[in-house]
């Protein structure tokens, strides 16, 4: 049977339910939101229908509003219709699917199903968002229609964000109804589809609450402060910048006793769960729990955010002694393991960082040890492979690698002689059997596939979550067909190539302007279908390489820095011109020239998590790759005649000149970095690159090269005092600095066509000379080149 999905009903609006209402919506789906009706109302309120759904309607207000935002744009909350249990639950017969989202409790939820049973339609879907209570568990008393079409379906917090989607079927789910949520799940919602075993806490609680129970005993047992802690476990292991204790207040920590307390009281035949049952609980998670100190939402937790501020006026964060149980100003250890970041290579960093004799490396090799045993044990209990495991783990938790990928970056045989090394360690069974059998790695890529080892069949199958995607790392045994220090270009088959940037953030220097180059003149001569421009990094581009272009500046080497800007210019435009579609894909950040390469390709297949600007202007420089030469072409190519023309232009105007960066590829087209028709969302990143193929091919069924354009409306002298006024107006207000206006005068003067006396029409290489004169100029004056160092130095913009 095929599921189709128009209208979804919400039952529970509070962080969880209000975060999926909204990337439901997010997707285009018509919601239903209900919560119950507040049971503080007078006899007076309980008469008033705005009264009864001000449960859901403040909820998603909140929602709506916290950060980091959960719509893609705000004004796709209009998606979302809100309600309360008693008025409107029979609305639900409207919906396709109906998913329940209220508090951890059975005896509530089974209430909640016993309606949902009454009032749904025959053949909807239901789901349950539970983090732990047993599927069987939920379903049972209900109709057979009911148990054949429910399942559970877990969003991790906040939704719009973590990409983990577990679904857990019970023993009576249809096989279709699974099939179905396991590719809604990648298709739609964006998912990283994951298929659970109905066990206590699913794949990603069940490892997860092992991982953070390990880290507070090691914490103790090494005697170690908490920020020592975070700084060991986050980024230098391929973790988020949270990493343990920060994470724990972000999460709630009183949330992450709850789902630990469920974990622990509800597995059995688990060699660390048994282990660790009959420890007591640390005395500090007694103290913040008893005092109610559970995280960024009390206030706080392990860290407590003060009202004291530092020398630079930042607020003074305070950490938790887990001795003394005060709170005392957080410092930056300085651990020596910390060199270790240095290795950007993770297998070599790994490597190091467990044969570390240091305290910091004993805390961490005996940590890895321990999750290493305890995913292997868990496997066939949880998941049937143990790629399912690194999914979850990896999209769950922001992890960068999977228990198994850490494990292969270490090395099969040291991973095994850590897990005999610690107190209760078992290395699994089927992993003695790989190793037996002259197998060195749980992961392999062979003609283009990754392969995981299958513990069942006892050999290499296809990583079957991977299937429709196209991942860079599996070609890599192919040879390329062009390769340098800072780009490598793919046969993606079909003939279709893909230029991927591998220099260090992926900054785009002089020799990913070559591959780029090099690709289009191989692609036009040897008669290729097109050219996708990708990779599958976190970012997309943080832009060009600003190291670069300072040293130059400071030399004052003007001869050559106008050659660099020229090149780049005439490189995207190459781009727009060549023989063959050029297409983009994107994810992350998309900044500076690298939005200036989108913006020149024909299409672009866009990850809704593409953050997209022109940032030039925060290190006192324009956009000088054509980003501001095609801002003025888009204005253009929207003017009508008359005085509607002057909005058009100030809004390219304060995209530039105040650097707006979009919170989604959705809120892109509102500042014109991308075109409708032109350009494409994909709602899963990780199907960029294969969608960008296919664009590729469908363009180049009957391409025709567009030509330089001769058209572009400028305005000349009456738009530039229009600009010039509103920026004195910003100067006024303090909203920009004395230099800021500078900065914005010269964008004002590209957008405009320079001081023409009168409304013309321009060429597209007039208004790059344009750019180039002031790219130039401005890297000539000392308030750029101050912007310029601080920024290298600071990782932030300096106003001077």
């Amino acid at each position: 049977m095929q599921y189709r999905l128009k209208k979804v009903a919400v039952l529970g609006s509070g962080v969880m339910g209000s975060g999926i209402a909204c990337h439901l919506a997010n997707i285009g789906l018509d919601v239903l939101l209900l919560d119950i009706v507040p049971f503080n109302l007078s006899d007076e309120e309980k008469q008033d229908p705005v009264k009864r759904n001000s449960q859901a309607v403040s909820a998603l207000a909140a929602a709506i509003k916290s950060k980091p935002a959960p719509l893609f744009k705000k004004d796709f909350a209009k998606h979302i219709t809100t309600g309360n249990f008693e008025d409107d639950f029979e609305k639900i017969a409207d919906c396709d699917w109906v998913i329940e989202v209220v508090i951890e409790r059975l005896d509530i939820k089974k209430q909640i199903f016993e309606k949902v049973d009454k009032y749904r339609k025959a053949g909807s879907l239901v789901t349950s968002n539970t983090s732990s209570i047993p599927i069987n568990l939920l379903v049972e008393g209900r109709s057979d229609d009911f148990q054949a079409h429910f399942c559970g379906t877990h969003f991790f917090n906040p939704p719009r964000y973590l990409r983990l989607f577990e679904v857990i079927p019970h023993g009576g789910t249809k096989q279709d109804v699974v099939d179905f949520f396991m590719h809604y799940g990648d298709v739609y919602l964006g998912k990283q589809t994951v298929l659970c075993k109905d066990t206590p806490g699913f794949i990603g609680n069940r490892i997860g609450v092992m991982s953070g129970v390990q880290m507070m005993d090691l914490t103790v047992k090494y005697d170690m402060t908490i920020e020592e802690v975070d700084a060991i476990t986050g980024s230098l292991i391929g973790r988020p910048n949270t990493a343990t204790y920060r994470l724990q207040d972000l999460v709630g920590i009183d949330t992450s006793a709850k789902v630990s307390g469920f974990v622990m009281q509800n597995v059995s035949d688990d060699e660390y769960i048994d282990m660790v049952k009959g420890k007591k609980q640390p005395e500090f998670m007694h103290h913040l729990l008893n005092n109610k100190w559970y995280g960024n939402k009390s206030g706080q937790g392990f860290y407590k955010k003060t009202k004291e501020r530092d020398e630079k006026g930042k607020s003074i964060i305070h950490a938790l002694n887990l001795k003394t149980l005060e709170y005392a100003p957080a410092t930056r250890p300085r651990l020596a393991i910390g060199k270790n970041k240095m290795v950007e290579d993770m297998g070599r960093r790994m490597q190091s960082i467990v044969k570390s004799d240091d305290r910091e490396g004993k805390f961490l090799r005996e940590y890895f040890a321990g999750l290493l045993a305890y995913s292997a044990n868990r496997v066939p209990e949880i998941a049937d492979n143990l790629y399912s495991i690194d999914d979850a783990m990896r999209t769950g938790y922001f992890w960068e690698y999977g228990p198994f990928e850490t494990w292969d970056q270490i090395g099969l045989n040291e991973g095994i002689a850590m897990i005999n090394e610690i107190e209760g360690g078992k290395v699994a069974d089927w992993v003695k059997e790989m190793k037996a059998a002259g197998h060195d790695s749980f992961y392999k890529v062979k003609d283009g596939q990754r392969l995981y080892y299958d513990q069942s069949s006892k050999s290499y199958q296809p990583v079957t979550s991977l299937n429709n995607y196209i991942i860079l790392d599996t070609l890599r045994d192919q040879s390329p067909v062009i390769k340098n220090e800072s780009a490598t270009v793919h046969d993606l088959g079909d003939g279709v190539m893909c230029v991927e940037f591998t220099s260090k953030s992926n900054s785009i220097d002089d020799a990913i302007g070559q591959a780029i180059s090099d690709a289009i003149d191989k692609a036009e001569a040897e008669g290729w279908k097109g050219i996708v421009i990708g990779n599958n990094a976190k970012n997309f581009t943080v832009g060009a390489n600003l190291m670069n272009v300072g040293m130059l500046a400071m030399q004052q080497e003007f001869d050559q820095l106008d050659k660099l800007v020229d090149g780049f210019q005439q490189l995207n435009m190459k781009i727009k011109t060549c023989k063959v579609p050029v297409v983009v894909a994107t994810q992350g950040y998309v900044f500076g020239g690298g939005c200036e390469i989108a913006m020149h390709c024909d299409a672009g297949v866009y990850a809704a998590e593409s953050y997209i600007g022109l940032v030039e202007v925060g290190v006192g420089l324009i956009p000088g790759g054509g980003g501001t030469k095609e801002l003025a072409l888009r204005a253009s190519d929207s003017y009508f005649e008359g005085d509607v023309m002057m909005p058009t232009l100030l809004d390219a105007f304060q995209t530039v000149a105040t650097a707006k960066v979009s919170t989604s590829a959705h809120e892109a087209f509102d500042y014109k970095y991308l075109i409708e028709g032109k350009d494409f969302v994909e709602v899963n990143l990780q199907r960029n690159i294969g969608e960008a193929k296919r664009k590729v091919l469908e363009l180049s069924r009957e391409y025709v090269a567009p030509s330089i354009r001769e058209d572009i409306t400028v305005l000349g002298r009456a738009g530039l005092a229009a600009i010039y006024t509103a920026i004195n107006e910003f100067k006024l207000g303090k909203y920009i600095s004395e230099y800021d206006g500078v900065v914005a005068r010269h964008v004002a003067n590209i957008l405009c066509g320079g001081e023409l006396t009168q409304t013309t029409q321009v060429s597209e290489q007039y208004l790059l000379d344009l750019e180039r004169e002031a790219f130039l100029s401005l890297l000539g004056n000392q308030k750029t080149l101050e912007r310029i160092q601080y920024t290298l130095q600071n990782n932030k913009p300096l106003r001077n």
